[in-house]
């Protein structure tokens, strides 16, 4: 796959695609960064060398908050760029002019009129149906205001999107140094790992990392399962779970699984309530014994002191989705368990996941880890080797 390298973009327009789906507070300043600063790399080499940047992104999903309103005011502002871009503007250190829409003949007339190092950015992208529903129409109008397109979102290169994937049919399409990086670690991981090698997968769907855990059967020497996804598999094996979270539907699925192998690890303890809400119910249990009105809500201490033990003996570790309800700090203990092993191993450590890895950085781990990715769907489906529309649309272009 051709990089951004491979290309002279000295005076040249570059669309480039970046993934800046940050969590805002409620005055609209942007919590965590991190997929910001994840393509500063590519920013600044665009800048280095000349290039006329403009600036590809979304935020949310505001056609969705619709609501079937016609009046959009309310939600553009609320659903703007301009927070990302004023922390543009601090990281990079330089004016960026923010587009009114990402659309449009004066939207097109703001990227002819930049000069070479300036900076634009296109108002968000999912404003507009045609991004969503991959429209060719729309991605050619982004695709007349450029003169190369550069994919540095990894995180979004899972969705066929206007932005990600039609648009390479108009112009010379390459990746980003983030989009880049991303493929070379986890490429290692799925293709090439060291051994031994543990693959922990936490979160609440087992749904959606079904097809991870079967794709690591045959690699690796250890899976070790926590947070609600774990809860479906001890159901699935008839083990009491209370009320906790589960998926019936996956049942069928996780059976045809050996769930008794000896490299699936499982909880064997719980910090069990009666409600989230109601800390004091909690009390610490083994898997099996808690009560029919009770929820598990994070993994146990021994789960922890085993779960640790496999990762001090792994050479590698790939790690998605929490232990449990993390968002609650008296629900965290595993979670941080997991991170603080992880931290301390001298494993290769790669860790996804837009949850987990805030929660990383919230802690102080998060530069402990060998890679951190920021894709979550997007790093499930490449492990379980499922083509990504807009990796497949860079190697056709």
């Amino acid at each position: 796959m051709k990089t951004v390298k491979d290309i002279d973009v000295a005076d040249k327009r570059v669309l480039i695609r970046g993934d800046f789906n940050v969590s805002l507070d409620k005055q609209g300043n942007v919590i965590d960064d991190f997929r910001i600063r994840a393509t500063m790399p590519t920013l600044q080499y665009l800048i280095e060398k000349g290039a006329k940047i403009i600036l590809l992104a979304h935020l949310g999903r505001p056609l969705q908050n619709q609501g079937g309103r016609s009046d959009l005011t309310d939600l553009r502002e609320r659903f703007s760029l301009k927070p990302v871009a004023n922390r543009l503007v601090e990281l990079l250190q330089r004016e960026i002019k923010l587009a009114p829409d990402c659309i449009g003949e004066g939207i097109r007339e703001l990227a002819m009129r930049l000069e070479p190092g300036e900076i634009l950015m296109l108002e968000n992208l999912r404003f507009h149906q045609g991004e969503e529903a991959n429209d060719e129409s729309f991605a050619r109008s982004l695709a007349e205001m450029g003169e190369i397109y550069v994919n540095d979102a990894f995180a979004v290169s899972h969705r066929a999107h206007a932005s990600v994937e039609a648009i390479t049919r108009f112009l010379p399409s390459f990746a980003g140094f983030l989009l880049s990086k991303e493929l070379d670690n986890l490429l290692r991981a799925r293709d090439n790992p060291d051994h031994p090698l543990t693959v922990i997968i936490g979160g609440a769907k087992m749904s959606t990392k079904i097809k991870l855990i079967q794709t690591f059967l045959d690699k690796a020497e250890n899976i070790i399962l926590g947070g609600a996804l774990a809860n479906t598999v001890l159901h699935a094996k008839g083990i009491a779970v209370g009320k906790s979270i589960i998926e019936e539907s996956m049942v069928p699925e996780i059976n045809k699984l050996e769930v008794t192998d000896t490299k699936i690890h499982l909880p064997v303890d719980a910090l069990v309530c009666s409600s989230k809400e109601d800390v004091s119910s909690c009390h610490p249990g083994p898997i099996g014994m808690m009560q029919q009105n009770e929820s598990i809500f994070d993994i146990g201490f021994d789960s922890q002191k085993l779960f640790s033990r496999v990762i001090n003996s792994s050479k590698m570790i790939v790690w998605n989705g929490p232990m449990g309800l993390f968002e609650v700090e008296a629900f965290a203990s595993g979670t941080k368990a997991i991170a603080e092993a992880m931290a301390g191993s001298a494993a290769y450590s790669i860790v996804g996941g837009g949850e987990t890895v805030a929660y990383l950085e919230k802690i102080g781990l998060v530069d402990k880890f060998s890679f951190v990715s920021t894709g979550g769907g997007a790093m499930l489906e490449f492990l379980a080797g499922e083509k990504l529309p807009g990796l497949t649309a860079l190697e056709n272009g």
